[in-house]
């Protein structure tokens, strides 16, 4: 996976893109913290839940019915986030849906369960090229964790952040 702060870049390129008025501050911070919650599974490790469970890590948390669920969950409180349902419901599921993909391009684990509950089957991009984080801090902490970082600043925060800056030059036209 890339590591944790890496899947909000795609929440803030979109609110890069879309501006303010459409997602407000209120719908960006719920944006960023479904784009982490997903690894939320890793607590199962804890408890004994076996990685290749559909409840163990990259399991159904990470796929995109349970990102449907959860958008649609947190957009019914869309006038707190100061948004329009849709809007919010929208926003939400791509800023949590995004995280499974962004978990199929790295180069580690045994796949993302992407099409839970229809299936088990768990999938990778066909490239990979984001160097997959290491669990714990300790060894984020190493010059395995600055090699991570490297690669997502390549492959997740630029990429990013020119989608961002053309959906921008895109709405000032």
């Amino acid at each position: 996976m890339p590591t944790i702060l890496s899947h909000a870049a795609v929440p803030l390129a979109l609110r890069l893109g879309v501006g303010g008025k459409a997602v407000p501050a209120r719908l960006l911070a719920c944006g960023a913290i479904a784009s982490m919650l997903p690894d939320l599974d890793v607590v199962g490790m804890r408890f004994g839940v076996a990685y290749t469970s559909d409840f163990g890590h990259r399991g159904f948390t990470h796929s995109i019915f349970f990102a449907a669920l959860v958008a649609l969950a947190c957009a019914c409180f869309y006038r707190r986030l100061r948004s329009g349902f849709l809007g919010a419901f929208l926003f939400l599921f791509a800023a949590m849906a995004s995280h499974g993909l962004l978990d199929t391009l790295t180069n580690g684990g045994r796949g993302i369960e992407l099409l839970w509950p229809w299936t088990s089957d768990r999938y990778f991009a066909p490239m990979r090229p984001i160097e997959v984080s290491p669990l714990g801090i300790r060894a984020f902490l190493s010059p395995r964790g600055a090699q991570v970082l490297q690669s997502e600043v390549i492959w997740v925060w630029l990429p990013a952040l020119a989608a961002g800056l053309a959906l921008l030059a895109a709405r000032r036209r």
